[in-house]
């Protein structure tokens, strides 16, 4: 089939995760015609749908918000801001309690008070209930067509967007009144598990239409695997052991600065785990609550509790990271008109401040970022009268589009940038003399990207194309936005700068393709107060 599909509706929502679930089932409740669509199945693909995950669930009372919110300040370098971290609590709470009687989720049961225990779901159910959920409201879903490009109306609005349906080999282009960016982080192609489609497509498309990006340097998240595996369930290593080849305990590795210890050990030797601090009943709820990461144990005739097994460490970059998209207000609109951007794909600073998310907060930020931009979209749709007509739409695509054999494949640049982004004595143990080759490796990349011969021969080798400039791209803006941060703050650990600097308690913000620039971090008396106000860029 060679014909173009071609659509229109009020909401197009990008992604088919938690985050773009959430935005298609609010911006329904505010009257609007959603289509959504997914780079591959809605409620299979994503990093929630293979995995149990925990939600940021907690009851409206005064003292126990206040300690939940406390929980991580200290962690995240105070960068959070306690005006979202109620807004996303409050909406948490009421989309939990929603998944379960709009969403059918079967929550388990407390024995002793009969209430269903809402603090975590397991993904696979999730997703399916929730892809069941927004079909019932009438949402249209398009599974297996990843978006390429963003389209744009004379004034510059974000009204639609085009790309590629894989299985019946043609283009599409979709027209509406607003977009919501749900396309989760960049986790550059590690293998950790469901990550295979977070490939930056998102921020590609923001910064092309000229959004800017927070919080980058927070994109050095790297979690702890079984040697070869692909699943990573990192709180689980709190009941490990580690040890060297030679049967010494790796001292300072069951640490909360642990990671940092197996990264700079593994530079050198082999680190060994065994989940040796978990008796009969942790282990017990352990298997309940994550059964696949026993699965790859299991197979291998490996008892995880009793024996020991190499472990490494793999990139899970802006996933599991705290950076993303810049929002700029309540809605979380991206200050370009038309466009707004939650879960993974948007910065979770607001919430986390500079250390990760891990599963709770990432999945308390996903349906109430989801909530809050598909409620505006569906706003900004009504202002905008609909969908605009087709004929006045253009591509805002610049890299990677065309049907050509070039010099420099997809696969290539996928590998060079991975070269610089996925050694963690490049993004993980950090110094400037580290990250500064990097980046110009980078730099040197995106030049070929941009402006060489670069590109894939067939149609729907442009996916590809596209995957390895958005990492490329998200590349640079991490490493510019790290060496712009002189200090130790949340996850960005500098060996250069060990201490943190009372004047850069401050967000970076950053942006730009072939000139990528960079704001240094602001000291002002309240540099959170991002609900009411908004960030210049």
């Amino acid at each position: 089939m060679s014909e173009e599909l071609t659509l229109s509706t009020d909401v197009l929502v990008i992604g088919g995760g938690p985050a773009a679930t959430w935005a298609a089932i609010h911006a329904r409740d505010a009257g609007a015609d959603v289509i959504l669509v997914d780079k591959g199945y809605c409620g299979t693909s994503g990093t929630t749908a293979p995995a149990g995950t925990g939600a940021w669930y907690v009851a409206p009372d005064p003292d126990e918000r206040a300690a939940a919110k406390a929980s991580r300040e200290a962690l995240g370098g105070h960068l959070a801001d306690h005006w979202w971290m109620d807004r996303v609590l409050d909406k948490t709470y009421e989309n939990m309690h929603r998944l379960g009687t709009e969403g059918r989720y079967p929550f388990p049961v407390d024995e002793k008070t009969g209430e269903p225990i809402r603090t975590g779901v397991q993904g696979p159910e999730y997703m399916r209930r929730m892809r069941a959920w927004v079909q019932r409201l009438g949402v249209t879903i398009v599974d297996h067509s990843p978006v390429l490009e963003l389209l744009t109306d004379p004034t510059g609005a974000v009204r639609g967007a085009a790309g590629h349906r894989r299985q019946e080999g043609r283009d599409f282009r979709i027209s509406a009144g607003a977009v919501v960016l749900a396309t989760g982080g960049c986790a550059f192609l590690s293998k950790a598990l469901g990550t295979n489609v977070d490939t930056g497509d998102g921020a590609l498309m923001a910064a092309e239409v000229g959004a800017s990006f927070s919080g980058m340097e927070f994109a050095n998240a790297y979690a702890i695997v079984p040697k070869g595996s692909t699943i990573t369930k990192t709180a689980y290593y709190g009941y490990a052991t580690f040890f060297h080849a030679d049967g010494r305990v790796v001292e300072g590795a069951g640490s909360m600065k642990g990671r940092s210890v197996i990264a700079r050990t593994l530079l050198n030797e082999p680190v060994f785990a065994q989940l040796d601090r978990a008796d009969e009943r942790v282990a017990a709820q352990m298997r309940k609550g994550q059964p696949n990461f026993f699965l790859q144990f299991d197979r291998r005739g490996i008892n995880p509790f009793t024996q020991r097994f190499e472990v490494d460490l793999l990139a899970e970059g802006t996933v599991r990271g705290t950076g993303g998209i810049n929002v700029v207000d309540d809605d979380c609109w991206t200050g370009v008109p038309g466009l707004y951007a939650a879960g993974d794909a948007a910065t979770r600073e607001r919430i986390c401040g500079g250390f990760t998310g891990g599963g709770s907060h990432n999945s308390a930020w996903a349906m109430s970022s989801g909530s809050f931009a598909g409620t505006a979209a569906a706003r900004e749709a009504r202002s905008a009268g609909g969908a605009v007509p087709m004929e006045r739409l253009r591509g805002a695509g610049t890299v990677g589009l065309a049907i050509t054999r070039g010099a420099l494949t997809p696969d290539a640049a996928v590998t060079a940038a991975q070269q610089e982004l996925i050694p963690f004595d490049k993004n993980y143990i950090r110094t400037g003399e580290r990250m500064a080759p990097a980046v110009r490796a980078l730099d040197s990349l995106w030049d070929e990207i941009a402006h060489g011969s670069y590109g894939a021969p067939t149609p729907a080798g442009r996916i590809r194309a596209r995957e390895a400039a958005a990492i490329t791209a998200v590349g640079r803006w991490i490493y510019r936005s790290a060496l712009a941060r002189t200090e130790s703050r949340g996850m960005s650990k500098r060996d250069d700068h060990p201490e943190s600097d009372p004047a850069q308690k401050g967000p970076v913000l950053t942006g730009g393709l072939d000139d990528v620039w960079v704001s240094a971090p602001r000291s002002v008396t309240d540099v959170n107060r991002i609900g009411p106000t908004r960030i210049p860029a």
